[in-house]
């Protein structure tokens, strides 16, 4: 017996009295989420700092992000639940028929939340789902331990098990979370474990959004401006050291501005983090010490232009930038998920754009130019999930911006609008004429079919 099943079939028994389709079930629930929030904010913020040193900025981002999710759908959502009405053939149109297309919740939603932004990541789908009137379980991860039991603790004070529901554990709680027949399963994290979600998913025919990761590539030509260039580089890279999926994997930099920009780039790092930025209260933590160990192997020492330094013990990685990499580099064999920036020197835009297409493609990727051929050729070869032009990361938390990978960086997207279409089913509805005759049917001797049929054109 799975130990998981009554959580689901309770849900499930729920959904089917058609309750989570009002307007006024969404709005509870939101205004729900809301208080759960701001109510906890001090609790989660001290959490986040316990599992792995988020400085304040990244804390609070992770409070004040969901709650701009959940005041768009708030604003929105009797707009987004309305039918809408589709254009048909004129034929059809003139006749008294029409088209609508309404949006209907899938049912069941399980949520399996990453490390990195184990708040944020976890309640935006988890927001979008409610507001698309599905009820929700929530599985956080494990490697936040006190991030976790927050959930645990909280989650029950301000929603009904019916509707939402936590469970807490690792890869044996998840096994068997994903032996269940979910109606949606949404999950945020490795490609490898991904992989693992999307074969169980297929077992039930489950859909899902996959929001992996890759090797973001970074492009900084010669028309750049290298100040605004290096800050926006430098924090999106070691951001939550490094930990963030959207962050600069690798940077390209023409070789006419390689000197100048790798100057800049270690001047920006220390304006940021100081000279020895283990003491800096801006600066997260890695999540484990194996995690430190293996972002600590891609180091090649003769390559550290800046930083180089770690402690496992205190799962500490320097900001560190390696220059001038090379595709054989350990640094440029996988996503390194960590402060460690390899830098490659480039003198034909062509070519490299040509090396990074045969990559598999990226969650993100950004250029830095002021030449708009330059931009316009590289987001017109290069496929990736999404990005930025002379900037880097701050796509991903804009409403009317869908979030999401391609290929081996995910599959679907969300945030605003396109999170409550993701998570709820398009019905297509033709509405047709009670008193229209058309005789389309057998037997067909005698009959002026094309006739009849000309009205669907």
């Amino acid at each position: 017996m799975n130990k998981y099943k009554n959580i689901f079939d309770t849900q499930r028994e729920f959904f089917f009295t058609d309750n989570t389709k009002t307007y006024e079930w969404r709005m509870e629930q939101l205004n729900r989420m809301e208080k759960f929030l701001t109510e906890n904010q001090e609790s989660f913020c001290r959490a986040l700092a316990e599992d792995f040193g988020k400085p304040p900025f990244e804390q609070l981002f992770e409070i004040t992000v969901p709650l701009g999710v959940i005041k768009y759908y708030k604003e929105n959502l009797r707009k987004l639940m309305a039918p809408q009405p589709v254009e048909i053939p004129k034929g059809l149109e003139d006749t008294g028929n029409s088209g609508m297309i309404y949006k209907e919740p899938y049912g069941v939603t399980l949520v399996i939340g990453p490390f990195n932004a184990p708040v944020l990541l976890l309640l935006d789908p988890a927001i979008a789902a409610l507001a698309a009137g599905n009820t929700v379980i929530l599985k956080p991860a494990n490697t936040t331990p006190k991030v976790a039991q927050l959930f645990q603790e909280l989650i029950p004070k301000y929603f009904e098990p019916d509707t939402v529901a936590t469970v807490t554990g690792g890869r044996n709680e998840i096994t068997e979370l994903l032996q269940l027949p979910f109606d949606f399963i949404f999950f945020t994290g490795s490609s490898d474990v991904g992989k693992v979600v999307m074969r169980a998913a297929a077992e039930n025919l489950t859909p899902v959004i996959l929001e992996l990761g890759g090797q973001n590539p970074t492009v900084v030509d010669e028309t750049a401006n290298i100040d605004i260039a290096v800050d926006r580089i430098a924090w999106g890279h070691n951001a939550i050291s490094g930990q963030w999926c959207i962050a600069p994997g690798y940077v390209y930099v023409h070789e006419s501005i390689a000197d100048e920009f790798i100057e800049k780039l270690k001047a920006s790092i220390r304006k940021m983090y100081g000279e020895d930025p283990q003491q800096s209260p801006d600066l997260a933590r890695m999540i484990s010490e194996r995690d430190t160990e293996r972002v600590a192997s891609y180091i090649v020492p003769e390559k550290v232009v800046i930083g180089g330094r770690y402690d496992v013990g205190n799962r500490y990685v320097e900001p560190t930038v390696l220059f001038p990499s090379t595709w054989e580099d350990p640094a440029l064999q996988q996503e390194i998920f960590g402060p460690v920036l390899p830098v490659l020197v480039y003198s034909d835009l062509k070519e490299i754009t040509n090396i990074i297409k045969r990559k598999p493609k990226s969650l993100a990727a950004y250029i830095f130019s002021k030449n708009q051929q330059n931009i316009d050729y590289f987001l017109h070869s290069v496929s990736f999930g999404g990005g930025c032009v002379n900037q880097t990361n701050l796509h991903c938390w804009i409403d009317s911006l869908p979030f999401g990978g391609v290929g081996y960086s995910g599959m679907g997207k969300y945030y605003g609008k396109a999170g409550f279409d993701a998570l709820s089913n398009t019905k297509a509805m033709l509405v047709g004429n009670p008193d229209l005759e058309l005789d389309v049917f057998p037997p067909y001797a005698g009959k002026d079919i094309a006739k009849n049929l000309s009205i669907f054109s």
